[in-house]
């Protein structure tokens, strides 16, 4: 089953944030019961895979300006029938960014969410089931902006509140701060 390792992940995120319990499950249940949910064409939802990229010293995030939601984010996308969500995040983040060198911190999950996508052109309103792992970027900083992002900021942890005050992303700071010193 191409899930497994996903659902082992969950599983295992679920044990180090049992305060997540309710969303943790409801992700699991979608990877149990939908055959086809790394792939974008599941008109309910899909999995994506993000990076929340940091500097060297944990010091920073590298954020986007999300073309198309208009908003300030962490770097990712959709699976595109790639099970492998680490992949994923790593495959989007040297996309959106133009940085090449990057090392996956941590055990596993960083951080899990299930939001809504509004509907656009051809596509209905659906969920993204995002799967967030922490990637230190190695070497240059210097980043290149795509055609997916208005922008793209390294900014700092104290700072991320200026550009968006999204629950989610103020989840990720409070975690990376409780984490950094771990993991750097």
């Amino acid at each position: 089953m191409h899930r497994s390792s996903l659902l082992s992940q969950l599983t295992e995120y679920a044990s180090r944030h049992p305060d997540e319990a309710e969303a943790v499950e409801r992700f699991t249940d979608f990877v149990k019961t939908q055959p086809r949910c790394f792939e974008r064409s599941l008109a309910v939802g899909h999995i994506t895979g993000s990076a929340w990229v940091v500097n060297a010293d944990g010091s920073e995030v590298l954020l986007t300006h999300h073309a198309k939601l208009d908003r300030w984010l962490q770097l990712g996308g959709h699976a595109d029938g790639e099970s492998d969500a680490l992949s994923v995040a790593i495959k989007e983040a040297e996309e959106e960014s133009g940085l090449i060198d990057f090392t996956h911190l941590g055990e596993g999950i960083f951080d899990i969410d299930i939001h809504p996508i509004p509907a656009r052109k051809n596509e209905p309103e659906h969920l993204h089931y995002d799967v967030r792992y922490v990637l230190r970027a190695n070497g240059s900083l210097k980043f290149t902006v795509s055609e997916e992002s208005h922008d793209l900021s390294w900014v700092k942890l104290a700072e991320v509140k200026q550009l968006t005050t999204e629950h989610s992303m103020m989840r990720m700071v409070d975690k990376w701060r409780g984490l950094k010193n771990a993991w750097i």
